[in-house]
């Protein structure tokens, strides 16, 4: 994956979090952007959600060190489906968490067809 748009920030904490995101990563390696689109759970409150591009192993670890460091609520998403059926719905599936802890996991779900915005089918609390 070089990119994803399921990870998201506490909502009010999205600017302030995607620079130091971008200032984390100097190399190139990783850039995050915020897009204008927020999603409210019933379980988490409401997240800012922003899109990156770059390596996945760095995005997740650099998204985890946010929580921990502004000590917010994260979105890492970006997990797909294992089952590889053609459906008129796009899913992606992500992990809420604080600091370390998951305290969570969203399921997203956006017409393949259309150009709409990502919006939560399912969310557990863990």
């Amino acid at each position: 994956m070089k990119d994803s748009e399921t990870f998201g920030i506490e909502k009010g904490h999205g600017e302030e979090v995607v620079a130091w995101l971008n200032e984390q990563s100097k190399d190139g390696k990783f850039e995050a952007r915020l897009y204008g689109y927020s999603v409210a759970t019933k379980n988490f409150g409401e997240f800012e959600l922003f899109s990156w591009r770059g390596d996945v192993n760095l995005a997740r670890k650099l998204i985890v060190k946010a929580s921990k460091r502004f000590k917010i609520k994260v979105i890492e998403g970006g997990y797909k489906p294992s089952e590889r059926v053609f459906r008129m719905k796009k899913f992606d599936y992500a992990k809420v968490r604080k600091g370390d802890k998951t305290i969570g996991q969203i399921e997203f779900e956006v017409s393949r067809f259309r150009n709409d915005q990502w919006e939560i089918k399912n969310e557990e609390r863990h």
